[in-house]
């Protein structure tokens, strides 16, 4: 019997990949190319995504994709993008308006002035979504403040990932997900807001109809067989919101906590209770749609590995381009003992406006290297802990284990520090695509292959490597207490 495959199209900030996942969820090709912005032609200073060139990577990744797979085994394709960012489209599918970057400067004093639309604590309470500047929102103000002309012959906006699923089936949906990154849903209806979209002058009408991950919007058209080599009438399948199908895609259950771990810390739960409020919305938790109806997933994120490579660029110089350098820097942490011999370590080292920046102290004459970066280490590991609490807080649950996913996942050292200080086990999960992977399940339901997303993820041989805390774990109670001092002045 042949093999079966989907076809996941993902749309990152870095790269433009294809990726066939086979029915127990495998990885069978992938093909990647560079991704990244664009200077807006009307001002350099401005970046967008230019489309077409998206589309045109698409095919060429897609096309070398099927070069190593039987494409006779394609049973479905789905697509899954960053989120908050799209355009607006006439009904015969023109784009109007460059694709605005979640990277672009100019939507930051939208955000900044946004009570002049609605109050930003109505807002957060209705989206649980944080003010962060590259919000949906602040693009279709930004649009309707500056260009309403293209504003007045707009027909439907579309987020990213349901320009390319267009393009696939030429069907115009709105997938539920993207949604959910907006700052213009209602997080209790699982729809567009109202309130929102008329305090800032438009209508629901303006988004194609929601639909949930695994609808089948289409099949695909002769436009995805001429560009991109895949057969008409494949079923299109919607995914969507990349975060959102790495946790799914991780194996994580309800109250089940997922650290994705990278440039930047990510932790989110899979939840089925949340009230967003004022204490949440100074906490910093964005609340986002799970890819299951009734769930949400809230979520916290930190600067991370990038404030270990400032360490590295900064504290071990001499041998920073050494293949082995992360051994160097794991070895010497390794060889400091807990505590890092009185270091201490903000790490609110990505700051913005008139926010202070991160902070070391208690260094002497006779500090290491390597304390430095252990205090890294246990400096971002109490700032999950810290963070872990407050999601607990917020969903009513008490985390049993910590799944843990991304790059950041390599380093043995941090991962055993997360269990001790933690204090609870720490699960590696070897599965290196699972953006990818929790769109696939999505996929194959969408196709038929399974009754439905859940079954589908049943079938993947989940394999993790564990950490466990060690019997000192007592030893880090103060260190933590440190922490919160620190954590509690910001």
């Amino acid at each position: 019997m042949s093999k079966k495959y989907v076809l996941v199209l993902d749309c990152g900030a870095t790269n433009i990949r294809t990726i066939a996942v086979d029915e127990k969820g495998g990885i069978a090709a992938v093909s990647s190319l560079p991704n990244n912005t664009r200077p807006d032609p009307e001002d350099p200073a401005f970046r967008i995504w230019d489309v077409q060139e998206l589309w045109e990577k698409f095919g060429r990744t897609t096309r070398e994709v099927l070069t190593q797979i039987d494409r006779k085994g394609v049973v479905a394709v789905t697509v899954t993008t960053f989120g908050v960012d799209g355009a607006p489209f006439t009904r015969d599918g023109r784009m109007l308006y460059p694709v605005i970057s979640w990277q672009c400067p100019r939507t930051a004093p939208v955000m900044e002035n946004i009570d002049k639309y609605i109050p930003l604590e109505e807002l957060y309470r209705i989206t649980g979504v944080q003010p962060f500047t590259f919000n949906t929102i602040n693009k279709l103000i930004w649009l309707k403040e500056n260009r309403p002309d293209i504003v007045e012959k707009t027909d439907a906006f579309l987020f990213i990932p349901s320009i390319f699923l267009y393009y696939l089936s030429g069907e115009m949906v709105t997938d539920m997900t993207m949604a959910g990154t907006s700052m213009l849903t209602d997080l209790q209806e699982r729809k567009f807001s109202d309130r929102i979209l008329q305090s800032i002058g438009y209508e629901a009408s303006l988004f194609p109809h929601l639909c949930e991950p695994g609808t089948v919007v289409g099949k695909t058209q002769r436009r995805a067989l001429e560009d991109l080599g895949i057969p008409e009438g494949i079923p299109v399948v919607a995914a969507g919101h990349d975060t959102q199908f790495a946790i799914y895609g991780s194996g994580a259950g309800t109250n089940e906590p997922v650290l994705s771990s990278g440039t930047w810390d990510i932790l989110m739960v899979r939840s089925n209770r949340i009230t967003p409020d004022d204490k949440l919305l100074q906490a910093g938790v964005t609340t986002e749609l799970d890819v299951m109806p009734g769930l949400f997933n809230p979520g916290l994120q930190w600067i991370a590995s990038g404030m270990l490579e400032w360490i590295r660029k900064m504290f071990f110089a001499p041998e920073s381009r050494r293949e082995d350098i992360y051994d160097i820097m794991i070895g010497e942490a390794r060889d400091t003992a807990p505590g890092s011999d009185g270091v201490r370590i903000d790490p609110a080292f990505y700051s913005s406006g008139d926010k202070p920046g991160g902070v070391i102290s208690g260094l002497t004459m006779d500090t290491s290297r390597g304390a430095v970066y252990r205090a890294a280490l246990e400096a971002l590991v109490c700032k999950t802990r810290h963070s872990l609490s407050i999601l607990e807080g917020t969903g009513g649950f008490r985390a049993e284990k910590l799944l843990l996913v991304g790059g950041g996942a390599k380093n043995r050292l941090w991962n055993q520090l997360r269990a001790d200080i933690l204090g609870i086990p720490v699960k590696v999960v070897k599965q290196k695509e699972t953006t990818v992977l929790g769109a696939a399940l999505f996929a194959l339901a969408g196709a038929g292959i399974y009754a439905s997303a859940d079954e589908a993820r049943a079938h993947v041989n989940y394999a993790t490597e564990d950490y466990l805390p060690s019997p000192e774990t007592g030893d880090y109670e103060e260190l933590y207490r440190d922490y919160l001092k620190i954590f509690n002045s910001q």
